[in-house]
């Protein structure tokens, strides 16, 4: 997934203009697979400071939020590369998942082929997210006390017997 998004492809063009959006206005827009209007979908976002906010130095991780269904979809999360490893990751997972959107997050999708598969499969499990499977390009995770009719439909989408968003 990464490589499509280091080219010039429409799958890139999509997502930076989506990012740039959330990033600038708050909101998606994106068309509901049932009714097929066009709707703003709230993109709530945090910076990371490992110091707290106010050490005089720049943020080192960034995470935005996808509202979903009354809750959240924790959609785009990164740290600054040099960072990463002696816990900053688990600090910074920690941080968003404290927020007020946070802690109404129940879905979380990263890409099948990311090298760090396997480390954010492990934070997430301290968080209590389960995988509940692959689709095509990304695995999947829920949490475990996400509402029943959520779940459900996010299972039914992961199985592939219909669509969400």
């Amino acid at each position: 997934m990464t490589a499509g998004l280091a080219g010039d492809t429409p799958q890139a063009t999509e997502f930076f203009a989506k990012l740039r959006r959330a990033l600038v206005h708050g909101y998606f827009v994106e068309e509901d697979p049932q009714s097929r209007r066009l709707e703003s979908v709230a993109v709530p976002g945090y910076v990371y400071w490992p110091e707290g906010r106010h050490s005089g130095n720049p943020p080192v991780g960034f995470g935005l939020f996808r509202a979903l269904n009354g809750g959240y979809e924790l959609w785009l999360a990164g740290l600054e590369f040099g960072r990463r490893g002696g816990g900053q990751g688990r600090a910074l997972i920690d941080a968003l998942f404290g927020t007020p959107h946070g802690k109404k997050t129940w879905v979380v999708r990263i890409p099948r082929g990311s090298r760090y598969r396997a480390a954010v499969q492990h934070l997430l499990k301290v968080h209590n997210f389960e995988l509940i499977g692959d689709t095509k390009s990304l695995r999947w995770f829920l949490r475990q006390d996400a509402p029943v009719a959520l779940s459900t439909r996010v299972r039914d989408a992961v199985n592939g017997h219909s669509q969400l968003n």
